[in-house]
């Protein structure tokens, strides 16, 4: 609602569907019967397995009841604030170049918002607006253009794209296209030394499997992730889309 002018704060209004409920307690259950199976007291092995896990699963679970109940978006007359899991930031109007609801990314499926909304400021950086999505909102599209129409009179620029904007902007998505598929072949690789770390304690040669299982994925995404870089420095995607 508008209280005195564009005072606004989208913050949880909905439950996460059941079915993500669901799967986060299948995967911690998947999760405990794995590192029970390869904990072993003996000759070391994967001793760390269980302490390392509750970490991961209690670290998951605090940022997932931190992103529902503390995240918020707020907009005043001054500009724009988001505050996440941990920390908050405010932006004003003139520094705040587009805001922008965009498709999320591939591969999130029905478990995660369609939509998500993002702010982008003059030096093409891209920043989450929380639950600024189609989760808590039935059009955030819609919505998000009813925002910048009220907020048009506090900016000193008019809400018009500029071609040295966007090419700062398309530069950056090449990036975080490049880096999250570091990450996805990280993810790849950890799984190929997860099977080849237990099948050397399985035929007893166990060989650093930390080192296997967690050195081997971080430095394969780091390559991966540069050279991809560097493959799409002259060759950006498209512009985000902007719209459902």
């Amino acid at each position: 609602m508008d209280v005195g002018g564009v005072t606004r704060e989208y913050r949880r209004r909905r439950r996460p569907p059941g079915a993500h409920l669901l799967l986060l307690g299948a995967l911690l259950m998947n999760g405990l019967l794995q590192t029970g199976r390869l904990h072993d007291d003996g000759d070391g092995g994967f001793w760390w397995g269980p302490p390392v896990f509750a970490l991961l699963m209690v670290s998951a679970l605090a940022r997932i009841l931190l992103e529902q109940y503390r995240a918020y978006t707020r907009v005043t007359t001054a500009g724009i604030t988001a505050r996440g899991p941990l920390r908050s930031r405010t932006w004003a109007w003139h520094e705040v170049y587009d805001i922008r609801v965009e498709r999320a990314p591939r591969g999130s499926g029905r478990m995660a918002p369609q939509w998500l909304t993002y702010l982008y400021d003059f030096q093409g950086r891209r920043f989450l607006l929380p639950h600024l999505n189609d989760w808590q909102l039935d059009d955030p599209y819609t919505e998000v253009s009813d925002l910048s129409l009220a907020t048009a009179p506090y900016r000193s620029l008019a809400w018009e794209p500029r071609p040295d904007v966007e090419e700062r902007i398309l530069v950056r998505a090449a990036q975080r296209k490049a880096w999250t598929w570091g990450a996805h072949g990280a993810l790849a690789m950890m799984a190929v030394m997860f099977v080849v770390s237990v099948g050397l304690i399985v035929t007893g040669r166990p060989d650093h499997p930390l080192l296997l299982i967690g050195g081997v994925p971080v430095a394969s995404g780091v390559v991966l992730g540069a050279v991809l870089q560097w493959y799409w420095a002259s060759r950006p995607p498209h512009s985000p889309a902007r719209q459902p």
